[in-house]
């Protein structure tokens, strides 16, 4: 038997606070126990059941905001966050060495908790209060390689929609979908042959999983309001932006086709330093002499035609043939028109088919040419877009045969039946010489230029053809007669197609050519009428990039038909990205150079700061995004397009110039990649 406690000990036991409270938790945790025992089995588990889900949530969570605060790490970027400013903070990438000329030291080490992993730089992407839409399916591609960002994340993510979306095609349409179009060319999905082995594209790395940082900012930012510069500051702005985008260029995709500005590599078409060459009058007209000359080096020194390539004919013609022929009239140096006779003479066998209308493609190497593989087919705007360059390259060599070949394309499309009140179908057969898959009618892409050409060509050769002068104003009538139509509550004048005498209320960002060439075409002594026109489909064009959350346009655009209230533009998900493309600032210049209204300026300005504030990569270059209505995530697609520098910056730059004699309208005529050659002096009469 244990002896009894001693007095002493219990009341020292019972002062102590300590042990009292010791005996109540006790107390309580059995009276919890026993009131968890009390409680059914589903009880316990349902109860267990939400712990689990709420730690689950506590972990997502965590791990969110350490992804955010690595992003905002650094001071600098943490007080630009705060203030809310625009521009991105400046990220700090080790630039890895590059087979380019004047290859540059790092700039600074490589953050070894950046999730993006090393060397490559995010947008930043500003959040926005709206829902982000999702990319239904991938947009067309055109490049061999294409990029991972374009060929497999967008796949993965919209296959569910292509699935029940297939059932409600029609034929054409899913006839439509073994052509890949760009710029109103068809082309195949893989080249013929393979590009030289030491041009094959770098190795890609994985897109970037997070952003750089976050910019407050809801829906599209309105810049004019703010601030408008006047026209040197704006020069100047433009000047920054190819300076930007080439430095990228020159440093990761130098001599290569594009630039891949995300992942700092590059991606091959043709071989032929496409970037490069098309930039090269940019340049000119800029007055960026060092980058000019050092382009100039390597098209002497790297540029052979001499390749066992497939390349093609329109997109050849148009960026390359036509930028060495530009170039050769705006420095009078030999050495681009005998590249452009070189490269002239070996797209020649394209014209070798039974009924003269070219083929779309041709080895420039062996001298061969072909259709694409699946199909016999040619589009109109591919073997109808062509002539201003050909034509030109006839005049300076006083060799007929590139004229011939491009003029008789032109008489034999002049006289086809299956045309509609001037406008034409979208395929041309190569062996029979007739239209192909008729009833279908649009002003955007496979047709487009066809139309721009016949007014240029009448222009580029002194307003004499009267032919083309004929088809153009019929067309003209033809689009106002079948393609014409205004929203029901904005009243926005827009252009849309026809199928099978059904109208579609769609317009591609291609068609935005229009104003432009109505405005050219009014200047040059057409109805004025035209111009009318054209001011009301520029405004419509305006609208596609102000009514974005971005302010930038999408690829194509639908309008409501039906009045009283609502929106005038709706874009489904599959055709909100947008490839820098120039279309709207080119009509812009048109319409400042022959009205002298201010207001488009200020849309062009717009459009700058909504490249500069979406599309810009902070390394260096621009890319083409993926969702227009999504500022908090634009979805970088990691390209740049030749046509960025060839074509958008230039046009912006002849907007904000005052000098209405650098290439005056009355001396020279764009081609469609916006290379000038001049206009021929009228024969005597």
């Amino acid at each position: 038997m244990y002896p009894p406690p001693r007095k002493d000990f219990i009341a020292l036991t019972l002062s102590d606070p300590h042990s009292h409270a010791y005996n109540n938790g006790k107390h309580r945790r059995q009276s919890c126990w026993r009131k968890w025992k009390q409680l059914s089995r589903l009880q316990r588990s349902l109860i267990l059941f939400l712990l689990a889900l709420l730690l689950v949530f506590a972990l997502l969570s965590f791990s969110s905001m350490a992804a955010q605060w690595r992003g905002l790490s650094d001071k600098d970027d943490w007080l630009e966050l705060r203030d809310g400013g625009l521009v991105p903070p400046v990220l700090k990438p080790v630039l890895k060495p590059v087979a380019g000329p004047h290859a540059e030291a790092a700039e600074g080490p490589q953050d070894p908790m950046d999730p993006r992993g090393p060397n490559i730089p995010a947008l930043a992407r500003p959040p926005t209060k709206r829902k982000p839409f999702s990319n239904r399916r991938a947009p067309p591609n055109s490049r061999k390689d294409g990029n991972a960002l374009d060929t497999v994340s967008d796949a993965k993510q919209n296959q569910e929609v292509v699935r029940e979306e297939a059932g409600e095609e029609k034929e054409e349409e899913k006839e439509e979908k073994k052509i890949i179009s760009w710029r109103g060319a068809v082309i195949e999905a893989e080249p013929a042959t393979e590009p030289p082995s030491n041009q094959k594209e770098a190795a890609e790395p994985q897109a970037p999983a997070e952003p750089a940082a976050s910019v407050h900012q809801q829906g599209p930012p309105s810049f004019a309001s703010d601030l408008s510069p006047g026209a040197a500051e704006r020069l100047e702005a433009v000047r920054d932006a190819f300076r930007h985008a080439w430095k990228a260029y020159r440093e990761y995709a130098w001599g290569h086709d594009e630039l891949k500005p995300i992942s700092k590599s590059f991606s091959e078409w043709f071989g032929l330093g496409l970037t490069l060459i098309d930039s090269l009058d940019t340049m000119w007209i800029m007055g960026l002499k060092e980058e000019f000359a050092e382009a100039r080096s390597w098209v002497e020194k790297e540029l052979s035609f001499d390749k066992n390539v497939d390349v093609n004919l329109f997109e050849t013609t148009i960026r390359i043939l036509g930028g060495l022929l530009s170039c050769y009239h705006l420095t009078e140096d030999q050495l681009f028109l005998e590249k452009a006779k070189d490269l002239g003479s070996r797209l020649m066998p394209a014209f070798k088919t039974p009924s003269k209308i070219p083929f779309s493609d041709v080895n420039i190497g062996k001298g061969t040419a072909h259709p694409p593989r699946w199909t016999s087919d040619s589009t109109v705007a591919e073997v109808t877009s062509i002539q201003l360059e050909f034509r030109e390259l006839s005049h300076l060599t006083h060799d007929p045969q590139y004229q011939d070949a491009v003029n008789e394309v032109m008489r034999l499309v002049h006289n086809l039946p299956g045309k509609h009140d001037g406008l034409v179908p979208m395929f041309i057969n190569t062996n029979s010489g007739q239209f192909s898959h008729k009833g279908v009618f649009t002003l955007g892409a496979r047709a487009d230029s066809y139309y721009e050409y016949l007014l240029k060509q009448w222009i580029q050769g002194g307003k004499t053809e009267d032919e083309l002068l004929e088809d153009y104003l019929q067309a003209v009538e033809g689009v106002k007669k079948h393609l014409l139509r205004q929203t029901g509550p904005g009243r926005l004048t827009f252009i849309g197609e026809l199928s099978h005498s059904r109208f579609n209320p769609k317009m591609d960002h291609l068609v935005c050519f229009l104003p432009g060439t109505l405005a050219l075409g009014a200047h040059s002594g057409l109805p004025p009428d035209h111009l009318d026109l054209a001011q009301q489909l520029m405004e419509t064009c305006h609208q596609m990039y102000k009514q974005m959350e971005t302010g930038l346009s999408p690829e194509i655009a639908h309008f409501n038909l039906q009045g009283g209230e609502g929106q005038d533009i709706s874009v489904k998900p599959a055709d909100r990205h947008n490839l820098l493309r120039p279309e709207t600032v080119e009509s812009l210049f048109y319409m400042y150079r022959f009205t002298k209204d201010a207001k488009y300026r200020d849309w062009g300005w717009d459009i700058l700061q909504s490249f500069n504030a979406y599309t810009k990569v902070p390394g260096g270059g621009y890319t083409s995004i993926n969702n227009v209505r999504d500022p908090a995530n634009p979805g970088p697609r990691d390209k740049m397009e030749s046509f960025f520098l060839g074509e958008t910056l230039k046009y912006l730059y002849l907007l904000f110039s005052d000098d209405e004699e650098l290439l005056s309208l009355d001396k020279y005529v764009f081609n469609t990649e916006a290379h000038p050659l001049p206009i021929w002096p009228s024969p005597p009469k």
